[in-house]
């Protein structure tokens, strides 16, 4: 009888002390590592928790993985995590750790209308979307991409059909992915929602031009009209937004600049249309490049309040010039105020 009491006496410590060591085990195995700075991480899901606290192990955001598996397992959460970037930090506990792995960041990205690609890319790199780079890349390989829209692409660049939007591009995204988005949102605004507009790439071409030059949307039917009336005589577009986006900056043009900078994307000294789409135009500026105004206009000047006014001959747009300075000099003088 002593014999056996002694037995489970033994047993009993056994167990307790197993009990005790697998606690102290666990307490110590999800332990804060020391605190540093948050990292974004990105998974591709559904993924098994386990290999995600692998990870953050390796990152020193987790000081046990077992121990922390154990813990969900204790806790009853979830043991697979979706598809998304997260943002996790060294020194997290672990009810933070598990708490940050339940919710994918959410970042709404706008992609403005006069964005060129370059442009688009520096906006995504400062969200930490994509490298600057590698969008850049993707942008000049159309084909690789065809298989994913209903439309024909052009070969060597995706300009002008990176549909400008508000986006929820997270962290980490990567170029395919955003670009992947960017011609889905086109192909849904404009090739099924205008009904797969006949000549798409000139439309855009003309359409990216509109979309530089012009500010309220009942102006731009008028604006393709003076492209199309100069189009139709041989006249140089003379539009400075093309010059621009020949020298890749986006900045005042010198007076020189106009006769000197050697680009098919200076429409003072090259006649028609520039190569390319000089921007991702919106669906306003396309229909107006479908269905332009019919008007005598060849000039157009944009006024301090961002109205535009049209004339059909030299002397007429050189009066318009002059109320556009007579305006300015007011504006500068604070005696006249433009709406925002």
């Amino acid at each position: 009888m002593k014999k056996r009491r002694i037995s489970l006496l033994i047993t009993v410590g056994v167990v307790a002390g197993a009990v005790v060591g697998f606690f102290y085990w666990l307490r110590e195995g999800i332990a804060p590592t020391p605190p540093g700075p948050s990292v974004y991480v990105r998974y591709i899901g559904p993924m098994r928790l386990g290999p995600i606290l692998g990870d953050l192990y390796r990152r020193g955001v987790v000081r046990d993985p077992n121990a922390m598996r154990m813990y969900a397992w204790l806790q009853r959460k979830e043991s697979t995590i979706t598809t998304g970037t997260y943002l996790v930090r060294p020194g997290m506990d672990a009810q933070e750790i598990l708490r940050a792995l339940r919710e994918p960041i959410k970042q709404m990205v706008r992609i403005p209308e006069t964005n060129w690609a370059r442009r688009t890319a520096n906006v995504l790199q400062g969200h930490f979307v994509t490298q600057a780079s590698d969008y850049l890349a993707e942008v000049r390989n159309p084909q690789a991409y065809q298989s994913e829209v209903i439309f024909p692409l052009p070969k060597d660049t995706l300009e002008g059909y990176l549909y400008p939007d508000t986006y929820d591009f997270p962290p980490l995204l990567g170029a395919r992915q955003v670009i992947e988005r960017q011609l889905k949102n086109f192909e849904r605004r404009v090739v099924v929602g205008l009904s797969n507009p006949p000549n798409l790439h000139r439309i855009l071409i003309i359409a990216s031009l509109i979309e530089m030059e012009v500010k309220y949307d009942d102006e731009r039917p008028k604006v393709a009209s003076v492209i199309y009336n100069r189009l139709k005589k041989n006249m140089p577009l003379q539009i400075d937004a093309a010059i621009n986006y020949g020298l890749g900056k986006w900045r005042p043009l010198k007076a020189s600049e106009y006769k000197t900078v050697d680009s098919p994307y200076n429409l003072y000294t090259h006649t028609g249309l520039p190569p390319t789409p000089i921007c991702s135009p919106t669906v306003k500026s396309i229909e107006a490049a479908l269905h332009p105004a019919t008007t005598d206009a060849l000039y157009y000047v944009a006024l301090p309040d961002g109205t535009t006014v049209f004339s059909h001959d030299i002397a007429g747009h050189l009066k318009n010039i002059e109320k556009r300075k007579h305006l300015l000099r007011l504006q500068a003088q604070g005696r006249l105020v433009t709406p925002q």
